[in-house]
């Protein structure tokens, strides 16, 4: 029998729902967001997500099935990787992910939802240190251009402790970094519980900031997507350093490529 891939399926959406609550139960998620009441659950957003760690576990925090946000339409963006085997494609879309394309995001921008964006994407993955946080951020600067063209809110989000529900190794070198290109996935071995894919029961803390108010500019000079970007950075940067502490990880450190 062939199920068809359907993102409003009754069935795929109770198993989605579930999901996210045990998820959220597991680890525990705990969300923190710092002015909720300025979210219009009639507006869309455009969320910055990092890091991307081994998984972006912790983005569950954010969908619309959890409910902690307020926000009744998200979408998470990610890699068209991870829609290719059997049955879990059907699985990430039940939970709201779709294919990080731009005709993708915009679309789903103008049909009234929210989107989520880990912007360090491979990259990122491939940069990964123990003990240290690195985002990659200052070359991506394509969903700063996209929620500049339409007009919607920039709202930084890091999530504290996903970097630590996996332990992982991963081969280094540029053939390497051109393979996990290549094939927009980097392979890397990871192992949680008793050697296995169940991540361990480490607490991850995803702390949402303000949102950064963009005047719709459908044809933005290069200027201005970089001030616009800059702006997202520092208040990512800002984000980390005022809720590093409180969540527990008064010595971690945060590196911006």
């Amino acid at each position: 029998m062939i199920v068809p891939v359907d993102d409003k399926s009754k069935i795929g959406r109770r198993v989605a729902r579930y999901i996210c609550k045990y998820a959220c139960g597991y680890f525990p998620v705990i969300l923190y967001v710092e002015e909720k009441h300025v979210f219009d659950p009639n507006c869309s957003y455009v969320f910055g997500y990092e890091p991307h760690s081994v998984l972006p576990i912790g983005v569950v925090a954010l969908a619309d099935l959890t409910g902690f946000l307020g926000l009744p339409k998200m979408k998470v963006l990610a890699s068209t990787a991870v829609f290719y085997t059997p049955f879990l494609r059907h699985i990430w879309t039940w939970l709201g992910l779709t294919p990080a394309t731009k005709s993708n995001f915009v679309s789903n921008l103008s049909a009234g939802y929210s989107c989520v964006i880990v912007p360090g994407g491979v990259q990122e993955t491939f940069l990964m240190e123990h003990g240290k946080e690195k985002v990659f951020l200052k070359s991506r600067r394509g969903f700063v251009r996209i929620a500049l063209e339409n007009g919607y809110p920039l709202v930084p989000v890091f999530c504290f402790g996903q970097s630590n529900v996996y332990k992982w190794w991963k081969p280094s070198g540029e053939l390497f970094l051109k393979f996990a290109r290549a094939i927009k996935f980097t392979p890397i071995v990871f192992w949680g519980m008793f050697g296995s894919p169940l991540p361990f029961r480490h607490p991850m803390h995803v702390v949402v900031g303000k949102p950064i108010e963009l005047k719709k500019n459908p044809e933005p000079t290069m200027e201005e997507v970089m001030k616009v970007h800059g702006q997202y950075v520092e208040a990512l940067k800002e984000l980390f350093e005022k809720h590093k502490a409180r969540v527990g990880f008064p010595e971690l450190e945060l590196e911006i490529l």
